[in-house]
């Protein structure tokens, strides 16, 4: 073995995982490259650590993570005759560990404020397709499970499914650096009850508990975590002041900014005009850019840009109710009549600092279905084949609807 291949089969020391190992050189400089070195500078869960203060981890983390998983996956699968060849095993290590390589500065926020009607799986494609080319086509069969073109329909199910290598890790990653136990999920039982039946990814029924705690676990964690409501209320702010700031540029306003910011804030960005040059200023866009930016725009001459920034800054975050049914008209009059007064805003601006809208959480969709695999060799929908009375109640959407509004709008 050469010198410079024996040092490229390194490890990494993981808080859930313990030792994890790199299984050849390709996937080593995939990991080495600037692309995905970017996402040690993309927190994993935006802002939820202004909740929970130990959510620091990053999108470099999970991905590595992901890739571990995946590897203990292939080795299952690999020890009940699924047929996974090297090739196949390294593409799939790869279609995993960049799945995620599209997100933007603080995760899911660019997407609504920074670029239009283009979503980070799009934007994974389109580095995974740039690296290719950089890799000598290296990454082609990887693409086509991501994009789920690949014959053997199971392998696109390990990176996008209900059941899928992403959210075993980001759960139990999630649980652990939240502190909150209740996502704490059994990824090494799951892993070791998959299994392949006519080209599908299933769990032999001796799992059917541990995929029953799996769904319950993500429902908790959505409400008790990801839609927790002052996790809401920062990335709304955050959102909201990303878009004042683009209007801004827009209008012919300078605002200090890094260069990559500042070109996502002067250009309108769509799918269909999203060039090499526009993936090339993504990449160089991260969390340190966006919270630089807003250290600064605290001290702007544009109240609203300024005021909101301050609130995330010092962390004086907006008010959010949250409900089961929609607010009534004469309820949103009375508060705003109410913010008027006692902040004295102007009705021009008073629409920037207050916000309503809903959020959505289904711990299973029926369309999608987790298969259990029978010891009779029959295959069963979990919502059926489980005596687990909740699991038919957390098939369907729960809609809660939020109201956002300052509560402490002169102290900052």
């Amino acid at each position: 073995m050469s010198k410079s291949k024996t040092n490229k089969l390194k490890i990494f020391n993981d808080p859930i995982y313990g030792l994890i190992s790199i299984p050849n050189s390709l996937i080593f400089d995939i990991i080495e490259h600037k692309y995905f070195q970017r996402l040690r500078r993309i927190t994993q869960m935006g802002l939820t650590n202004l909740v929970y203060p130990g959510a620091h981890h990053t999108r470099f983390h999970h991905a590595i993570g992901c890739m571990h998983l995946m590897q203990k996956a292939i080795q299952v699968l690999q020890s009940k005759n699924i047929k996974i060849s090297e090739e196949e095993a390294t593409a799939l290590c790869i279609a995993i560990l960049l799945h995620d390589i599209g997100h933007g500065a603080f995760s899911h926020a660019l997407e609504h404020s920074i670029v239009d009607e283009i979503v980070h799986e799009e934007i994974s494609l389109l580095f995974m397709k740039k690296l290719n080319g950089e890799f000598n086509g290296q990454l082609d069969l990887a693409i086509d499970i991501f994009e789920g073109k690949y014959e053997r329909g199971f392998f696109n199910q390990l990176i996008s499914s209900q059941l899928d290598i992403d959210r075993l890790d980001y759960l139990k990653r999630d649980s652990f650096y939240t502190g909150v136990a209740e996502g704490n999920i059994s990824s090494d039982r799951l892993i070791a009850m998959m299994n392949v039946k006519d080209d599908q990814l299933v769990i032999e029924e001796k799992g059917i508990y541990s995929v029953e705690n799996f769904l319950i676990a993500r429902r908790l964690m959505y409400w008790q975590v990801y839609l927790h409501k002052t996790s809401l209320a920062s990335e709304i702010l955050l959102v909201k002041i990303l878009q004042r700031a683009k209007v801004l540029a827009k209008s012919g306003v300078k605002l200090p900014a890094s260069a990559p910011l500042q070109y996502f804030l002067s250009n309108t960005i769509y799918r269909n005009n999203f060039t090499d040059e526009t993936l090339e200023m993504f990449s160089r866009l991260d969390d340190y850019d966006v919270l630089s930016a807003i250290k600064e725009w605290c001290y702007n001459e544009d109240l609203v840009l300024s005021k909101l920034s301050k609130m995330l800054i010092q962390r004086k975050l907006l008010k959010i109710e949250l409900q089961n049914q929609p607010f009534t008209d004469s309820y949103k009059t009375k508060i705003h009549k109410k913010i008027k007064k006692k902040f004295n805003i102007d009705d021009s601006v008073l629409p920037c600092f207050i916000f309503e809208d809903s959020v959505a959480n289904q711990a299973y969709n029926k369309k999608k279905p987790i298969k259990i695999l029978t010891k009779k060799g029959k295959l069963k929908d979990i919502a059926k084949a489980s005596d687990h009375l909740n699991l038919q109640t957390l098939s369907k959407p729960v809609i809660k609807y939020y109201y956002c509004y300052p509560k402490n709008f002169s102290k900052v």
